[in-house]
């Protein structure tokens, strides 16, 4: 089965009219203070639920076509550890990518 990936662009400047009940709910929860907000049925989040969290889990970056000119060994190296050479050559770029970003 073949997964199509549907991109829509919103036009942030002419968005489609509010209803009026829409209306009168956003109002209402605007006026209403963060004390007000019934969190009890949220359980607090322990140490252990924090030590197995993985950020962006279904986080999947958009791939573009390009082509780059690699060295003939390195790329025979890349090659010879078998199947999935492109995503390896991908992982090693973020690696180094998010070394660079990390404060």
């Amino acid at each position: 089965m073949r997964k199509t990936t549907v991109k829509t662009m919103v036009d942030l400047e002419n968005l489609p009219p509010i209803g009026s009940e829409q209306r009168a709910e956003l109002e209402a929860l605007r006026a209403m203070g963060d004390e007000m907000i019934d969190t009890s049925d949220i359980p607090p989040l322990s140490e252990a639920f924090w030590s197995n969290a993985v950020r962006h889990r279904f986080y999947k970056p958009t791939k573009t076509s390009t082509t780059v000119r690699i060295d003939s060994d390195v790329l025979l190296w890349l090659r010879a550890q078998g199947k999935g050479y492109q995503s390896r050559i991908n992982a090693i770029l973020r690696r180094e990518m998010l070394k660079t970003i990390k404060p």
